[in-house]
């Protein structure tokens, strides 16, 4: 896509002027009561040429950090001075939204459902709409998410770092991991890359909650990658000496080897060995109780919080680096820096407890 010059953006119809700044409603469909259900879309279209950037939230509709996370950066003073174009979309999936759910009403996953169809089902319709009249108008995105129901994620990036451009947001996010993930079939990263849309991936916290660390690493995170991508212009603020983040050279789940009551010994972020005990699974009755021990030497980057499993449930997610303990302490820092350390640009809001 040309970027040396600011031309007018069409979305669903409507001309977006550059130096515009407006709300539109991106029609889906209607509910049973005939009343409409519309995508909300905040767009800022300057007349400075650069980049073309998508923020959305809410793929998965029970996923809300990213609705926070796009409503702070929308509200931080140095929007003023952007260049290029933001797309912001805090809530793609409206219905899920709504129902607190993951899915639409047609119990597919909108997430696994690209590039849709404009005559498939309500869920492709989705897909399609969203595909065709955001992302193929953009140049990068950010696609935000947490983990699924009772399930909790240490804040990462996931992306295709074989791409230049990817490795780039990836580093410039500052997130404590980064997952070389593989493009998931169906997914929105997959299809907006196939599109030319460099499209990176933040999983931070849990569904249906709040999460402040994940959220405040979210907003810092959404800023920097603008920054390097010239949207925004650097802080003025001394820089501080940052752990770097690691890349996770693999990752895998440890399940439950049978049913019963979790009592979970380990947390988000730290760091385990092969052989570390992670938890213990028991009956009600503690007749039978059996040890659910790591399978690879890495950090926790993602665990269940629910206790009730079942055999075969996904229990701790670990993610492999070659120096554990640098993620380890990448973790640290993080957490540290987030809830702590204060940035007068982004912090003005008050922490949610």
């Amino acid at each position: 896509m040309n970027t040396s010059a600011q031309t007018p953006l069409e979305i669903n119809g409507t001309l977006i002027e550059p130096g515009t700044n407006v709300y539109i409603d991106l029609p889906v469909t209607q509910l049973y009561t005939h009343a409409p259900v519309t995508i909300p879309v905040h767009v800022i279209h300057t007349k400075h040429p650069g980049p073309r950037l998508f923020l959305s939230g809410a793929v998965h509709g029970d996923e809300i950090n990213g609705v926070e996370i796009i409503r702070r950066v929308l509200k931080l003073p140095n929007m003023k001075r952007l260049r290029g174009t933001l797309i912001a979309v805090p809530i793609v999936n409206v219905h899920g939204f709504i129902n607190h759910s993951r899915y639409l009403p047609d119990r597919r996953d909108l997430n696994r459902s690209f590039p849709g169809s404009e005559t498939g089902s309500l869920t492709a319709r989705v897909a399609s709409i969203f595909l065709n009249e955001i992302v193929s108008k953009c140049t990068h995105g950010i696609d935000l998410h947490t983990a699924a129901v009772h399930r909790d994620n240490l804040p990462q990036v996931r992306g295709d770092l074989d791409n230049p451009e990817i490795e780039r947001m990836a580093s410039a996010f500052g997130a404590p991991v980064i997952l070389n993930g593989a493009l998931v079939d169906g997914s929105l990263r997959k299809l907006a890359m196939e599109a030319g849309v460099h499209t990176l991936l933040y999983e931070a916290g849990e569904a249906l909650r709040f999460d402040e660390l994940c959220i405040r690493g979210g907003v810092r995170g959404v800023v920097s990658v603008m920054r390097e991508l010239g949207m925004l212009a650097r802080s003025k603020q001394p820089a501080k000496q940052h752990k770097t983040a690691l890349v996770a050279r693999s990752s895998s789940w440890v399940r439950a080897a049978q049913s019963g009551i979790l009592r979970a010994t380990v947390t988000l972020g730290a760091r385990v060995k092969v052989g570390t005990r992670l938890g213990i699974v028991a009956d009600p009755f503690g007749e039978r109780e059996v040890d659910v021990l790591s399978s690879a030497s890495g950090i926790i980057i993602g665990r269940t919080n629910i206790p009730l499993v079942h055999e075969g449930d996904a229990l701790f997610h670990i993610a492999r680096f070659e120096q554990p303990k640098a993620a380890e302490a990448a973790v640290e820092q993080f957490q540290a820096e987030h809830l702590n350390d204060v940035d007068p640009l982004l912090d003005e809001e008050p922490q949610i407890v």
